[in-house]
This record gives structure tokens, sequence and C-alpha cells, in this order.
């Protein structure tokens, strides 16, 4: 499964406690594949499991508990849809992979385009 950052920006608003999130474009497996991304990136607490009958990277359950101060900072950036957007034109101008990293330097950047 490929990687959404819009759906991993959708969860941790979501969990912010965000209720205008919609998630229904998306299926279980997706949310739960991402769920275990975040928690992985270390941007949430959660628990994670993943079947013991099957080879599969996508988990059966994925609970996210509460964002952790890496998830906060990223969201505080990311939260606004400005923000968000000339982030992510930076990057495709750019023309570099989009990760984490470079996500959160685009957002960093974003954020300064627009304060000055």
């Amino acid at each position: 499964m490929r990687r959404d950052f819009e759906l991993i920006r959708l969860l941790l608003l979501e969990l912010e406690g965000d209720e205008s999130v919609n998630l229904s474009a998306y299926t279980g497996d997706q949310v739960n594949y991402h769920k275990a991304l975040i928690k992985e990136a270390g941007l949430a607490e959660g628990i994670i499991h993943y079947p013991s009958t099957e080879q599969t990277d996508i988990p059966d359950l994925a609970i996210l508990q509460k964002l952790t101060w890496q998830g906060h900072e990223f969201l505080d950036k990311a939260r606004n849809d400005t923000v968000w957007n000339k982030a992510k034109n930076i990057v495709k101008e750019k023309g570099v992979p989009l990760s984490l990293d470079v996500l959160k330097i685009a957002l960093s950047e974003a954020v300064k385009m627009l304060m000055s």
C-alpha cells in the first residue's frame, strides 16, 4: 500500500479532535495501515496489532490514543489548508520525493513565506 500524506494529515486532525474530518473515501485497511505509519513515525501513541495467522503489513487493529510532541509540532504547521497546499506545491516544484522529513521542511518554508 502506498503512503498517503493526505490521509495521515486527516487522521492527525481527527485524533486532535477535529469533528469535521471525513474518512469515508478511505477503506478500513487504508486507515489502519496509515495509523500504524503514524505511530511508527512517532507522531502519535497507540495500539497496533497485526493478525498472527496472515503475513500482512496491514494491522487488524489500529488505535491512536494521543498525539506526541512531534505530532503536535507537525500538525501545528499542517493544520492550515493554505500552508498545507503551499508546502505540497513547494515539494512538487522542487521535484524531490515526498517524505515526512521533506514535508516538515516544506511546511516550515510555507509558514515563513506566508508570514513575510
